[in-house]
């Protein structure tokens, strides 16, 4: 198994200037899923593994989606009870949601549980959960090259000294500007950034800035991007999650130590990915994205960048 992908699945409700949708797949494993299969199959990877838990509500249909793109889903549970469902709105520039509802249901007792075929993939990604959670997946998986964490501001606020002891434990670290800034309690990003980088020992920081791109903190180096650019922006939801799957597929091409101009690449295709997401509802375009649509884009992403 080359990518393990552990973290939340669920429906969501969202609302935006573009419209409105109810009870849409979504979640941090289902973004990061698709977004990493789609591309381990391009790149003639194997298998990527998904962990989570779903409700007796989950429908055949929507489990088809998670394997449409050949994913292993047989470590995704299932619990009596509902799927973890979340409700949230965007407004003006889109930056952040406000979240209007959280129902965690059976995703309130969730224990990641690592089938034994996949305790050994290439990269773990420890998609957004609660650092104990995450913790329990690094007890039970070795990845023969990169383990990735990516975490919220929730966490830094009710578990702060047990996301840091996580932090410790994985070489790859993707959080926000506005987390960047919270857990250094420092409003300078590139002095923040440093300084979670130093407190967390990790090789590599990577800071995603929504609109304006993502800052990469790479041993002694600095990898600067700008998002790409769109005027069809439709549902923010899952971009970061997406950016993450794709830079775990990516970074399982390789062996041994990652390089800068790897980890470059991976970079650029993983804000290529993101700004699919950006244009529809849930997963609608990640579900429709084409290696002909992605690989023109990455094109004219490479042309802005010269």
């Amino acid at each position: 198994m080359d990518v393990l992908i552990v973290g939340s699945i669920a429906y969501d409700s969202v609302s935006s200037p573009a419209g409105a949708v109810t009870h849409a797949l979504g979640g941090s494993a289902t973004y990061g899923g698709l977004a990493s299969s789609f591309h381990t199959n391009r790149l003639g990877l194997g298998t990527v593994g998904l962990v989570g838990v779903v409700g007796s509500d989950f429908t055949d249909e929507d489990r088809a989606v998670l394997t449409s793109n050949g994913a292993d889903a047989s470590g995704i549970e299932t619990a009596e009870g509902e799927t973890f469902r979340w409700e949230g709105a965007y407004h003006g520039a889109m930056a952040e949601a406000e979240t209007k509802a959280t129902h965690l249901n059976v995703f309130e007792h969730f224990q990641p549980n690592v089938p034994e075929h996949a305790q050994e993939p290439k990269v773990t990604l420890c998609a957004n959960l609660h650092p104990a959670l995450q913790a329990s997946v690094l007890d039970q998986t070795k990845a023969s090259r990169l383990t990735m964490l990516d975490s919220m501001n929730l966490w830094i606020t009710i578990a702060r000294e047990e996301l840091l002891e996580v932090m410790k434990r994985v070489d790859l670290l993707i959080i926000n500007d506005g987390e960047v800034r919270m857990l250094a309690e420092d409003e300078n990003l590139v002095r923040a950034a440093q300084a979670v980088k130093t407190m967390a020992k990790v090789a590599t920081l990577v800071v995603k800035r929504g609109e304006h791109g993502v800052l990469a903190f790479h041993g002694d180096e600095i990898i600067a991007l700008p998002a790409f650019p769109t005027s069809n922006v439709c549902d923010p939801t899952g971009c970061g999650d997406t950016f993450a799957g794709t830079l775990a597929a990516y970074l399982a091409l390789g062996e041994g130590p990652i390089e800068r101009d790897e980890l470059r690449a991976a970079l650029v295709a993983s804000t290529v990915s993101a700004s699919f997401t950006l244009e529809s509802f849930g997963v609608a375009a990640l579900q429709t994205m084409s290696e002909e649509a992605f690989d023109a884009r990455i094109d004219e992403f490479e042309s802005i960048l010269r």
